[in-house]
């Protein structure tokens, strides 16, 4: 079903979605299968890029869209009522689901060579219940390429330290720097993010017993000397605008002693600090944060990295909570939101990827009123593609 044109997107051809979800098991007996799986997979993907935000949208958007769709997908009883599409995902295995995703990630991961995964957690705040509580999902996120790599959810009884090597465990992370948070600092998870093949940059804090006491020590031991034979680098930013001026400073030391149990950490060659100041309005402010990593590398390339960690933030969650109003969606089935939010995170690498300069809200807006820019969001990546 993939197109062999090039495309237009930041995301590289024949790379069909539809092919990689093709092998999706299909949940229902078969006497109760009218609609075909394909059909519903591709009209809820169409409907959530669109600004559908419940099964009760998908349906609209089908049917308003009806004759658009039967171009491209067989539709041999019309379009599926909301309550369809709503068994179809709950009933869907979300780890099928997510092997499927994941098949085509990786796919475009190794035809766009990801250097940077951000390892990040959210909550779906909407998807609460009176027995569980809302859905809390770890998701990696390719910074340079806006682009969502996989999703784990919590167990309920455990927390993100469980999650982040599952996720892990699905990646391809071969030759790639990963950054995760305070949360994430843990051993195990710096053991899985070496034998994945990739390095990591942990921030420190107070969950590591004595990590962060050694790692403030041996570098003001190591400033007190002005650095004098060991090996060390430095980083400065500056930025202006909208009333803010920060100016950060990163600074690594190549080198681990005074590091209690630093065998335990696996790779561990750096340890270093970034120095913030922020003034917003003349209210001025500071901050010291610590982290730790595997790769022997320059200040610049630990301090960029640090700073594009948080695009996972700004990019992914922030477009998942502002433009996709996903803290506020009320799907509650566990199956279903899961598998939702899924959805979500591919639409998202859609109209990311597309070259349009507007905004994702825009584009959504377009793609709602114009159906032949909804088809050039989905064209480009081999989703559609006329019977």
């Amino acid at each position: 079903m993939a197109t062999s044109s090039p495309s237009s997107h930041g995301l590289p051809p024949d790379l069909s979605i539809p092919k990689h979800f093709a092998k999706l098991k299909d949940p229902r007996r078969a006497h109760r299968r009218l609609h075909l799986l394909q059909d519903i997979l591709v009209i809820a993907l169409c409907a959530v890029i669109a600004g559908a935000q419940d099964w009760q949208e998908v349906e609209t958007f089908g049917r308003k869209r009806h004759d658009w769709l039967k171009r491209f997908l067989r539709l041999p009883h019309g379009i599926p009522a909301h309550d369809t599409f709503e068994r179809v995902f709950d009933r869907l295995a979300p780890q099928a689901f997510h092997n499927c995703f994941q098949g085509w990630v990786q796919a475009v991961g190794q035809a766009l060579r990801i250097k940077h995964v951000a390892i990040d957690g959210k909550t779906l705040r909407g998807s609460g219940t009176a027995k569980l509580g809302p859905l809390h999902l770890v998701s990696a996120w390719a910074t340079a390429q806006r682009l969502s790599l996989g999703q784990v959810a919590v167990d309920a009884k455990s927390n993100e330290i469980t999650a982040i090597p599952a996720l892990l465990d699905l990646l391809d992370v071969r030759g790639a720097l990963v950054t995760i948070d305070a949360m994430g600092c843990q051993k195990a998870i710096a053991q899985k993010v070496i034998d994945r093949g990739g390095d990591y940059i942990l921030t420190v804090k107070d969950n590591q017993e004595h990590l962060l006491t050694d790692i403030r020590q041996a570098l003001n031991s190591a400033g007190e000397i002005d650095f004098a034979g060991l090996e060390h680098d430095t980083y400065q930013t500056r930025e202006r605008g909208h009333g803010r001026h920060e100016y950060r400073c990163y600074t690594v030391l190549h080198h681990t002693g005074g590091l209690r149990n630093v065998a335990d950490w696996a790779g561990l060659t750096t340890i270093g600090f970034c120095y913030s100041e922020r003034t917003v309005a003349g209210v001025s402010s500071e901050e010291v944060r610590y982290f730790i990593g595997s790769r022997k590398a320059s200040a610049k390339v630990y301090g960029k990295a640090l700073r594009h960690h948080w695009g996972i933030e700004n990019s992914l969650h922030w477009q998942l909570d502002v433009t996709f109003a996903e803290d506020r969606n009320r799907v509650s089935k566990r199956n279903a939101a899961e598998n939702l939010a899924l959805l979500r995170r591919l639409t998202l690498s859609l109209l990311q990827a597309h070259p349009s300069k507007q905004s994702i809200a825009k584009k959504r807006f377009a793609a709602a009123l114009d159906a032949e820019f909804l088809e050039e969001i989905l064209r480009g990546d081999g989703v559609l593609e006329k019977r």
